[in-house]
């Protein structure tokens, strides 16, 4: 089985929003794609970087718990497109594929 990288990419880089926290400063960061993925930073900088660990920790919780990975819905104004790691798209695609031909309850 071969991988398209720019195609695994983009099916796993969801759109996510960035709400001022205007009680603790910082940033709230929210994917509309999976609501149970929310986390904080104090900075646009480390919110992005939470924005990328959180986003993985959902995806492998998804495949964990054999839930659907949605695709990811387009960007809308103001959003950042966050990417999870090139090892958990992979991990991903490789868990839809098998979802599509049965074999992930192995």
């Amino acid at each position: 089985m071969r991988f398209n990288h720019a195609i695994t990419m983009s099916r796993f880089s969801f759109p996510a929003t960035f709400t001022p926290d205007e009680s603790d400063g910082g940033f709230v960061v929210t994917f509309r794609d999976l609501p149970e993925a929310i986390t904080q930073g104090d900075s646009m900088e480390q919110a992005l970087a939470e924005a990328a660990d959180c986003l993985e920790e959902a995806i492998a919780a998804r495949i964990d718990d054999q839930l659907d990975i949605p695709n990811p819905s387009s960007p809308e104004g103001g959003d950042y497109l966050v990417p999870v790691p090139i090892q958990t798209a992979l991990k991903a695609a490789l868990y839809l594929a098998m979802c599509e031909t049965g074999t992930h309850h192995l």
